[in-house]
């Protein structure tokens, strides 16, 4: 697998493989991880517990085939938006099955297999199956979830709780490398509403930030660091406010009440998209919550409303909670390694 993550690329393309990594050493497969993970000692952590080799780059196309060859590859999984697109094309070529994990934008790369696990991905448009030379695997019903999360999945759907002082999860990715958390923490706390909120700070200087925000009467603040128990935190709260980003699928998993912003550009189709078919409430984008002058303080204000309305309503919280679990089954993974199987068997059989 070939990816990279650190405090400003964020984790979402490492996490991802490694839930896919798990479901290929639970077949009996051999995982190596190529790539750059800086200032992310948990992450580096959490391939060490598995046994993952993590190995520097490669970059260049010619640097893929060399590697693969080296280490005698079957499979190459490419889960980045900065290798050179021409990589996956080369390997191809040299017999090394290729896996693209792509979100909307295949960036030109030539695979047998392209994963694209957002959901509606399956829908027709831009970079749907038919423009792909390859085999597209699209939608939620592919998200690739690791073992802590399909573990902690409720049986069933959470039910409407009431309760005076909600508990409130915020995270943005394991790095938080676009500084959301305190600017949602000071919308949470705009509501006025009570609340125990803990804020996941994935940086020093997050931290920091998060720590000058004043709660309001009936509000607790508790800023803590990257942990592994993060599925147990999101299945504790009453709601959880995050990036729209791969955590997506693990709220919508384990049936978690959530409000999503917005954060970078590549999110925003299947922002619209979750938030459209109510699987999350909508926050805006993040851009438009920094903002400055009166557009900034609408848009700030039009987000504590929608969340103050889910924090006072059990019914609402309960709805989105219904909508996300029964869209992501925790099985996506299992469907990804049939297909990259399936593909390798086919190729060996002769004609």
């Amino acid at each position: 697998m070939r990816c990279d993550a650190g405090p400003r690329r964020g984790v979402g393309h490492l996490v991802r493989c490694l839930a896919l990594a798990e479901e290929f050493l639970a077949r009996g497969a051999d995982v190596t991880v190529f790539g750059t993970v800086q200032r992310l000692d948990w992450a580096t952590a959490e391939l060490a517990a598995r046994g993952i080799p993590l190995l520097p780059g490669p970059d260049s196309a010619d640097e893929l085939v060399e590697a693969a060859r080296r280490h005698h590859l079957d499979v190459l999984v490419l889960d980045s938006y900065e290798l050179d697109p021409a990589g996956a094309g080369a390997l191809r070529a040299a017999g090394v099955h290729t896996l693209a994990i792509i979100d909307g934008d295949s960036r030109g790369q030539v695979a047998d297999l392209y994963l694209d696990q957002n959901f509606g991905a399956e829908l027709p448009g831009p970079g749907s199956a038919a423009e792909l030379p390859g085999r597209l695997l699209a939608g939620s019903g592919y998200a690739l979830l690791r073992d802590t999360v399909i573990s902690a999945r409720p049986p069933v759907v959470p039910p409407a709780t009431a309760v005076s002082r909600p508990r409130v999860l915020a995270f943005f990715g394991g790095t938080d490398a676009v500084g959301a958390a305190p600017v949602l923490t000071r919308v949470l706390v705009a509501t006025g509403h009570p609340m125990d909120l803990t804020v996941i700070v994935g940086r020093p200087e997050i931290e920091a930030e998060v720590d000058d925000v004043a709660p309001g009467r009936g509000q607790t603040i508790r800023p803590v660091p990257p942990t592994t128990s993060l599925p147990a935190l999101i299945t504790e709260a009453d709601l959880v406010v995050s990036a729209a980003g791969t955590s997506t699928w693990e709220l919508c998993c384990l049936g978690a009440p959530s409000a999503l912003v917005c954060v970078v550009d590549n999110q925003r189709e299947s922002y619209t998209r979750v938030v459209r078919h109510g699987l999350a409430a909508g926050l805006g984008e993040l851009p438009e919550l920094t903002a400055g002058g009166v557009a900034g303080r609408a848009a700030r204000a039009t987000a504590a409303r929608t969340l103050h309305g889910l924090l006072s309503s059990p019914q609402r919280r309960a709805t989105l909670a219904a909508r996300a679990w029964s869209t992501v089954d925790g099985q996506g993974r299992a469907r990804v390694v049939d297909a990259v199987f399936d593909a390798v068997r086919a190729a060996a059989v002769p004609g």
